[in-house]
């Protein structure tokens, strides 16, 4: 069976400017509406995370304000309970890319406090690109994208078309003034064509083989897309 690999944070916090610990962890919509829409298809998924540490999900996505009320929050607690393969994660450095047709990489702030300084996790993504296989990441995922290098030990996203959660998002989510930086601001720093969509609304950019999807309600329909060209 065909797989994907599920690149996800293992962090469960996110330090803020004055060194207080944000909890976080993944989000859960980001990363259980792609399983969905990928079991769906038929495809096989494995997981890996720095470390190979169990991936926390953010208490805040499991609760019923972000999930259209407490059905929806018991429905998505028993998605994520059932996506077991998220719950065994393989070690980054272990990962063989060959065994994948597709990388994936889910957000929730967790991104920002380990992927985003990961060389491990910079090396998977940069070889995925080398490889033209499908490299697909949502909200905060892109932070994966921030220590990939390629030969001359510059960005090889640097002018690709992409997108993240924006800083106006940010803004909204009541963070910004306390982050160190902002995830748009790093990646324009990369070079990269930086695009920006309605806030909350789902905004997807694809540039050859890579996907970016702005915010939480971009996470299916990036999913969809990276099941269209695999098709």
């Amino acid at each position: 069976m065909v797989k994907i690999l599920f690149v996800v944070t293992a962090a469960d916090h996110w330090t803020l400017a004055d060194g207080t610990e944000q909890p976080t962890g993944y989000w859960a919509e980001e990363a259980i509406g792609p399983y969905q829409v990928f079991k769906d298809a038929g495809y096989e998924i494995e997981a890996a995370t720095p470390g190979g540490v169990p991936p926390t999900v953010d208490a805040l996505s499991l609760t019923a304000d972000f999930n259209g009320g407490p059905e929806g929050a018991q429905q998505m607690r028993d998605a994520v309970r059932d996506a077991s393969e998220l719950a065994h994660p393989m070690r980054l450095e272990d990962v063989r890319l060959a065994d994948y047709a597709a990388v994936f990489v889910p957000g929730g702030w967790g991104p920002m406090e380990d992927l985003s300084v990961d060389v491990e996790a910079g090396r998977l993504m940069a070889e995925s690109l080398a490889a033209g296989q499908p490299l697909a990441l949502v909200c905060h995922g892109p932070a994966a994208l921030l220590t990939a290098v390629d030969a001359s030990g510059k960005s090889p996203f640097a002018g690709y078309r992409l997108t993240s959660l924006t800083n106006g998002e940010e803004i909204a989510n009541g963070l910004a003034d306390k982050a160190k930086w902002l995830l748009q601001d790093r990646l324009v720093a990369l070079g990269v064509d930086y695009r920006v969509g309605e806030p909350w609304a789902p905004h997807v950019e694809v540039d050859r083989a890579l996907y970016t999807g702005q915010n939480p309600n971009s996470a299916v329909p990036l999913a969809q897309e990276v099941v269209k060209v695999l098709s």
